[in-house]
Parts: structure tokens; C-alpha cells; sequence
């Protein structure tokens, strides 16, 4: 670390700046103050919140599903599989609040749900 902040003056005797090269500093600027904008947005927040929820509710559903068809025609327990398909629901449940807006409660579904599956593979 060369201990030289970005407001020094370089070498040339210019400031420095942050922009890229090639891109002037107002439109990285305007680039900037937009991202700002649009991450302290209640409702972009919030939007982005419910589709996290749901995309990882449903992907986690899908893979406890696909794990409990594998077990399922192992020979593994019987109660693997359940435990698999168990996780799954609630996964899927979380998908289902997080669509609604319940994304909270959907985070701490589908922990639950995690946690089901994993349980459930210690018993293989």
C-alpha cells in the first residue's frame, strides 16, 4: 500500500481520477449517483429481496426433490429420502412467502429446510 489517497495530486500535477480511461468523469459520475439511487430504493430493495427468496427457494426445492428421487432408488433408508422431500416442501414454502413478500420468515424457511435435508443425510 503506497499510502497515497486518491484526492492527492499525481505526478503530472493533475488530480487524479477515478474513471476509467476513455470514459469521461461525468458520465462515471452519472453511472455512480444512478447506483446509488437505485440501491437506496425501498422498493428495488425490497424487489430484489423477493425474487432472492424465491429463486433460491425453488432451486433448493428442486435439488431436495432430485435428492430424494436418488435416495429414493438407492438403498438407502426409507427415511432419507422423506427427510429430502420434507426439506424440499419447506424450501418450497419459502419460495412461496418470499413471493409474497415475507422474505424473513421465507430466510429462516429455508435454513429449516437446509437443516431437514442435511439431518436427513446423516441418517445414510
Amino acid at each position: 500500500m503506497s499510502g497515497r489517497g486518491d484526492s492527492e495530486i499525481a505526478d503530472t500535477g493533475e488530480e487524479r481520477s477515478e474513471a476509467p480511461e476513455g470514459v469521461l468523469d461525468e458520465d462515471f459520475d452519472d453511472e455512480r449517483d444512478e447506483d446509488l439511487e437505485d440501491a437506496g430504493d425501498p422498493a428495488q430493495v425490497a424487489r430484489r429481496a423477493r425474487w432472492t427468496a424465491v429463486v433460491t427457494g425453488v432451486l433448493l426445492a428442486l435439488a431436495g426433490l432430485a435428492a430424494a428421487v436418488g435416495r429414493a432408488n438407492g438403498s438407502a433408508p426409507a427415511l432419507v429420502p422423506a427427510a429430502y422431500a420434507v426439506g424440499a416442501a419447506v424450501c418450497a414454502l419459502a419460495a412461496f412467502l418470499g413471493s409474497r413478500g415475507r422474505t424473513r420468515r421465507a430466510l429462516w424457511l429455508l435454513v429449516t429446510g437446509v437443516m431437514v435435508m442435511a439431518l436427513g443425510d446423516q441418517f445414510d
